[in-house]
């Protein structure tokens, strides 16, 4: 999946590769995994009662859901907070990106947190376990220390995880749902006891399921386009409905059955661990709060068929969603590398964020990315702690996002998707403010990630020497980025030849003679690998220039004059890109060219089973009317 393609020429655009079936798993390996921990938090927060707190959770995330399908409508080339908030205001999108920061740090933290209870539920009496339990959170951060050293490398496809174990966590849901469903039963749910006012702050203490829909507005930009529709007017309105919809629908009845499920416990736990007593059953769910899935399926397996069988579902229970629980706290630590990455980008943050190493990952984000959800482990007592650090980030940058999108008049909503933004907002708006009042913690941590990230941007601006200028509308839309693209000379149609260059090598030397014989055009190719998971549209395409980056200006300029010197028309082409096969494969075939000429790979063992070959797999994907020549 290649990202932020740039010609000089302006005609090239990002290729769109992901189907809904794909961008449905990555968005189900995000969403999908709050099941695992708001019930169980639910019944902390109100026990036998909390049925209608689980419910109203599950009506704002459908409302949630709907309201990011209207918006995945409108913004293709990607809807999350940071690209939909910024036609309303630079400030107004870094505060939405920082509000996103402060919950994907959480959710990595969190995730981890809960990966590892689920896994090691049961086994306490083996010493070791015992011990990681005991510390877990310094566990966490070792699992998360790990991670960002796979990361160091730039996998290929940090989502791959999450799409695998989309489809059999579905099957371990529907089971446990299947087997519970015989004893479901309203015997043991208890009327209210709180006032309406206590009620709203429990409700608002588990609203923990709302941060996937972040993810599927930032995927829009690279999914496949609606037919009918091109790249220069894109349409992803069928493709995102048919991702969001079937995801949304499990989330909510699934999060909805198994909640019910869990108050229906009693029912099984007289046959399974002999108690009737309901203080001692509210003890028990209580202690198994945070791995509430595994304790559902245990019980009811043994109910229904034997203590083996509840035994043995627990643990296929507890590693899938360990797993997924993992893929979950992965993919939020490279979205923050990427979302520091953009913003650097975009002259949000400092310069030194964009500073890759040798496998194509930026540096600094990598390390805030392991940092900031070690620090909040270090300072969290629990887990009940943790998870309510957690809300008031993405319930902030939904608002920001909703709110955007109420207020934008550019884009053509109409009035009832107005009317139904400015209902989400209003109510997210009062989360919001409930969560501020009632979590001092959680008020002081994203107020900390807010001044932080404000500071650190305004010290960058000043030492761009960035100033804010105000013209008029008629003067805007003549320095627009898109009018000197639409100016740039288009090259007659003959034969062309493009070399993928990586360096100063002997391919460039054998590709000026190759042209110098076919009298063609040679078109050369400069790919920069950027190793990051994060699509949503930022800075419009065409920032980037050969003539900033140090190492192309370098071979550009060389093989431009050599190319002058010896009558070769050559065209110098700069990418940006995560996949540079990917990327060569694209542009080779957008350009028409009719010979493409790549070095010999020269990545080491390692690096080559971390992401691949790039001459493998631009010989597996190049049209057949491209001829493939390899040198070296």
């Amino acid at each position: 999946m290649a990202d932020l393609i740039i010609t000089e020429s302006g005609a090239v655009h990002r290729p769109r590769n992901v189907d809904w079936k794909r961008a449905a798993a990555l968005l189900y390996g995000d969403w999908g995994t709050s099941k695992a921990y708001v019930i169980g938090l639910a019944f902390l927060a109100a026990g036998f009662s909390s049925l209608p707190i689980i419910l109203a959770v599950c009506a704002l995330t459908g409302l949630v859901g709907i309201n990011y399908i209207v918006i995945c409508r409108h913004f293709p080339d990607g809807g999350g907070v940071y690209s939909a908030a910024r036609s309303q205001g630079r400030l107004l999108a870094v505060v939405g990106a920082l509000l996103l920061l402060a919950d994907l740090t959480v959710t990595a933290a969190l995730s981890g947190w809960s990966a590892l209870t689920y896994i090691t539920s049961g086994a306490e009496h083996i010493a070791f376990v015992k011990l990681l339990r005991d510390h877990i959170a310094l566990t966490t951060i070792a699992m998360l220390v790990m991670m960002a050293a796979i990361n160091y490398f730039g996998p290929k496809h940090s989502g791959s995880l999450a799409v695998a174990l989309a489809f059999p966590t579905l099957i371990v849901v529907i089971v446990l749902v299947g087997i519970s469903a015989p004893h479901l039963t309203t015997h043991f749910l208890q009327p209210r006891q709180e006032s309406l006012g206590s009620l709203w702050v429990q409700f608002v203490g588990v609203i923990l399921a709302l941060s996937g829909a972040e993810s599927i507005a930032n995927v829009t930009g690279v999914m496949k386009l609606d037919p009918g529709s091109t790249m220069e007017r894109p349409s992803v309105a069928r493709e995102s409905l048919k991702a969001i919809v079937p995801v949304a629908i499990e989330v909510v009845a699934g999060t909805a059955l198994l909640g019910w499920a869990m108050l229906s416990l009693p029912s099984v736990l007289q046959k399974t661990l002999h108690l009737s007593d309901q203080s001692a059953i509210a003890s028990v769910l209580q202690l198994r709060s945070e791995d509430m899935l595994r304790f559902i399926a245990e019980q009811f397996a043994t109910a229904t068929f034997s203590p083996a069988v509840g035994n043995f579902f627990g643990w296929v229970v507890g590693i899938v969603f360990f797993l997924l629980l993992l893929s979950a706290a992965n993919t939020a630590i490279v979205a923050i590398i990427g979302l520091l990455y953009m913003m650097s980008r975009d002259r949000e943050m400092p310069r030194q964020f964009r500073k890759l190493n040798a496998h194509g990952v930026p540096i600094y984000p990598l390390l805030i990315a392991i940092g900031l959800p070690t620090v909040v482990l270090l300072f969290v007592a629990n887990f009940t702690a943790l998870a309510g650090l957690y809300a008031i980030g993405v319930v902030g940058a939904i608002t920001v996002n909703v709110g955007s999108c109420a207020f934008n008049r550019t884009v053509g909503f109409t009035w009832y998707d107005r009317v139904l933004f400015g209902a989400t907002f209003c109510v997210l708006f009062f989360v919001e403010l409930t969560l501020a009042h009632t979590k001092q913690d959680a008020l002081f941590f994203v107020v900390i990630v807010l001044v932080a990230g404000l500071a650190l941007r305004a010290y960058t601006q000043k030492r761009q020497g960035l100033t804010t200028l105000t013209v008029t509308r008629e003067v805007a839309e003549m320095v627009t980025p898109s009018l000197a693209a639409t100016m740039q000379s288009r090259l007659a149609e003959g034969q062309k030849i493009m070399v993928a260059a990586r360096g100063i090598t002997p391919v460039l030397s054998f590709a000026l003679d190759e042209a110098q014989l076919r009298k063609a055009c040679l078109f050369v190719l400069y790919v920069k690998e950027v190793a990051i998971y994060y699509t949503s549209a930022g800075t419009r395409l065409g920032r980037a220039k050969w003539q900033d980056d140090p190492e192309a200006n370098a071979i550009m300029a060389g093989v431009m004059k050599l190319g002058e010197e010896r009558g070769v028309a050559v065209v110098p082409v700069y990418a940006v890109s995560q996949d540079a096969a990917a990327t060569i494969v694209d542009l080779a075939a957008t350009m028409g060219v009719d010979y493409l000429l790549i070095g010999a790979t020269q990545r080491t063992g390692l690096v080559k089973l971390l992401r691949g070959s790039v001459v493998a797999n631009v010989a597996q994907h190049l049209p057949d009317s491209i001829q493939l020549l390899i040198s070296g």
